[in-house]
């Protein structure tokens, strides 16, 4: 349902809450399945080269990227009796379900054509999704630890996600599947992702701004808000923070195979001890959130996670004990960047409403998705294209020299640590805590109860126009 207040929500019960974080499911599950095991599927089982298959995720999806400020614009002008974005999570189901089904169902010998145009669908879907969830996440969540609470419970729900998706190559492995569990995976979040968009749209009440006057966005707005100090901070520590892990996520089975010491099979258990851990991390890195401030709790979270690799690169080969226990470590830092990024973007969000008069959370969180999108095709595009220029082989069955296997050792690390390191360093001096935040907040409410009261209503409390003025 929906009403017809700029006002947030009160504060969600805990099962409503899940209800509402459940398309974070499909989104976890997705996170995993595409950036690790597709690009590596299609280099050593479809037999695409390791150029070819980063310039496709690379290239596919900084033309996607394109899309989301679009997309989010439209989403903040949409006003509908079901809400600003639950239509549009709604819509991004069938979308996202086609582009899964063509990227894990490839026929046999596709080529590059067809992986561009599976791609393309799957990110327009992928962009939908997220886009809608997330802007309706933030007006759920007006208060500044409230959003850590609430982004919180939705990273939780796609770890749960993460985690679910790994379990089927551990099993398959046993059963000798070629693909690697790549078409079980497909499956599973085709099944996954309409239940998860139906629970949430169901039950969770969207509010409706009064005023259209809103919806009205002009270049000068469009240039204040992407130019704002604020906004860069986020925009660009997200493009370090997601840089970083994703190029891990790129190199992960080449390196725990080749470098390592690992099977496939240990290598899946490694890495669902890694996303299980986020958990548990998006509880703790909440809770250190609220008590020291999100800016400061990610720059905790980001250099813990540099020091990590490091020390992952010492432990004994093939040891599987020793590399879980840094899994687990690097898996629950690594659960707050996304989180606490887009927490604080929602704050950002309301100080230029307060500013402006205007809600442009859509816009603001295409920035976050956009930053996403162009960082995790530069960690596929680089590292293969990296990979590649030194001479490592990734087809099934060929063998790499020592200097290919050093050459891949060096690129897997150095390039997470400097990314993750300079994406904490973007939040030192930022000013958005949770103090002026609650200032925000205050003037926000006192400013939307005047617009409140001076709406006419009918006896049976009908809005009958909208009222002129700032939001």
């Amino acid at each position: 349902m929906a009403s017809d207040s700029n006002a947030p929500l009160s504060r969600l019960s805990l099962p409503a809450l899940l209800g509402f974080s459940l398309p974070g499911f499909t989104l976890g599950a997705l996170s995993v399945s595409v950036s690790v095991y597709l690009p590596h599927f299609y280099a050593a089982h479809v037999g695409l080269s390791l150029a070819a298959v980063g310039g496709a995720f690379g290239v596919v999806r900084l033309f996607d990227s394109v899309l989301d400020p679009i997309l989010g614009v439209t989403m903040d002008q949409s006003r509908t009796r079901f809400g600003r974005y639950r239509p549009w999570l709604t819509a991004s189901a069938p979308v996202l379900m086609l582009g899964v089904y063509l990227l894990f169902e490839p026929p046999p010998m596709a080529g590059m054509g067809y992986l561009f145009a599976a791609l393309a669908v799957y990110y327009v879907g992928i962009s939908l999704m997220t886009l809608s969830h997330v802007s309706w996440a933030s007006v759920i969540a007006g208060q500044y630890h409230e959003r850590s609470r609430v982004f919180g419970a939705i990273q939780m729900v796609a770890v749960t996600g993460a985690t679910l998706i790994l379990i089927l190559p551990i099993l398959l492995a046993k059963s000798g599947a070629s693909d690697g569990g790549v078409s079980a995976m497909g499956w599973f979040i085709v099944t996954a992702a309409p239940l998860g968009v139906v629970l949430a749209t169901l039950r969770t009440p969207e509010p409706i701004a009064d005023q259209t006057h809103e919806d009205h966005l002009t270049w000068r707005d469009y240039r204040t808000i992407v130019t704002r100090p604020d906004v860069l901070r986020i925009f660009a520590a997200d493009i370090c923070l997601t840089l970083g892990p994703g190029w891990m996520s790129a190199l992960y089975l080449f390196y725990f195979h080749d470098s390592r010491g690992f099977g496939a099979g240990e290598a899946s258990r490694l890495l669902l001890v890694y996303i299980a851990a986020g958990v548990v991390g998006a509880l703790a890195i909440s809770r250190l959130a609220m008590k020291i401030g999100k800016h400061r709790a990610q720059m905790v979270a980001s250099t813990g996670y540099s020091l990590g690799l490091i020390l992952l690169t010492l432990t004994p080969k093939g040891e599987f004990w020793p590399a879980a226990a840094l899994m687990f470590m690097l898996g629950l830092l690594a659960g707050s960047f996304p989180m606490l990024d887009r927490a604080m973007m929602g704050d950002v969000a309301d100080a230029i409403r307060l500013e402006q008069g205007k809600r442009r959370i859509g816009l603001l969180f295409a920035m976050i998705t956009t930053a996403q999108k162009v960082a995790v095709a530069l960690s596929i595009l680089l590292s293969f294209a990296v990979l590649d220029w030194i001479g490592y082989r990734a087809k099934d069955g060929l063998a790499n020299t020592p200097q290919a296997i050093h050459g891949l050792e060096m690129v897997y690390l150095i390039g997470p640590v400097f990314f993750v390191m300079l994406g904490g360093a973007c939040y030192l001096g930022y000013k958005l805590d949770s103090k002026r935040h609650a200032e925000i907040r205050a003037q926000l409410e006192v400013r939307d109860a005047m617009a409140g009261a001076a709406i006419p209503r009918s006896l049976s409390g009908e809005q009958l126009t909208p009222a002129p003025g700032p939001a």
